[in-house]
């Protein structure tokens, strides 16, 4: 019984899929054989990938693999909830991302998925006082991947940032579960204010590319922000928002618009 149990325990599905897409990828284009045996397939677990790519990919000059990677997997050990963070992240990006097939590819090739990864280092390190390397890892995130969280921040499971070219999370913002945001999302201050001055994100919203949510506001779950709009209020839960500064134009048209990704208004008026 005991034997059967601790198999149970060890079952992971996201893992095992990666492992067989790994195969079935060095199959296809042989070439990336080394780049998928040294990030996946020479691991023994989905946590220790995910380790070895955040040393791997913010390593420089100043901050060595070895390093890195220590504070990884130190990271993995001492929070749990950071793997099943990244599970979930990695599971909504397959399911919303029309560009996504494989469960690989987030893992090597996407950006967003990686710096958001990374960014949860950062913010384990934020809660233990250790705020100057937390610091340092959202430097660097910035700097390879053009994503600047700031490692206070507060971001849910089920994160999918697409694109994630110019995305800027300011210290005192929370991010619910469920939400999908394209590139040039800001989630900003409006000034020089101190004190808890950036957005509160619900469940479930979508954020269209370019869209800016300014200050302590609320955001309810299950909303619709358009590309290119200026939020500066409270927008209510399951609504459309959009324009300069934007209001209220819509109902959000299903329950889980993060989900679905549709950013169409349809005007049944």
């Amino acid at each position: 019984m005991a034997k059967n149990k601790q198999n149970v325990a060890t079952i992971d599905p996201v893992w095992q899929r990666i492992c067989e897409e790994s195969v079935q990828a060095i199959a296809a284009e042989p070439l990336l054989g080394g780049l998928i045996h040294s990030s996946v397939l020479h691991h023994p677990s989905f946590e220790r990938t995910l380790a070895y790519r955040f040393s791997l990919k913010l390593a420089s000059g100043e901050m060595s693999e070895q390093i890195l990677r220590e504070i990884a997997d130190e990271a993995f050990a001492e929070a749990p909830e950071l793997g099943q963070f990244a599970r979930a992240d990695i599971t909504a990006v397959f399911e919303r991302d029309p560009a996504c097939s494989r469960y690989l590819q987030p893992l090597l090739f996407f950006k967003g998925y990686q710096a958001v990864q990374a960014y949860r280092i950062g913010h384990w390190l934020w809660q233990q006082g250790r705020r100057d390397l937390a610091y340092f890892v959202q430097m660097r995130v910035s700097e390879v991947f053009g994503v600047d969280i700031h490692p206070a921040a507060q971001i849910g499971r089920g994160i999918m940032i697409d694109h994630a070219h110019s995305i800027v999370i300011g210290e005192t913002a929370v991010v619910g579960n469920n939400v999908s945001m394209l590139h040039s999302v800001t989630l900003g201050g409006t000034g020089k204010e101190d004190g808890d001055r950036h957005p509160k994100i619900g469940d479930g919203v979508l954020i269209g590319a370019g869209a800016k949510v300014l200050g302590n506001i609320k955001v309810g779950h299950c909303s619709r922000i358009a590309a290119g709009s200026v939020v500066l209020q409270d927008i209510p839960c399951c609504k459309t928002v959009a324009g300069v500064p934007a209001r209220v134009v819509g109902e959000a048209g299903c329950d889980q618009p993060s989900i679905t990704m549709d950013q169409v208004f349809h005007d049944h008026g």
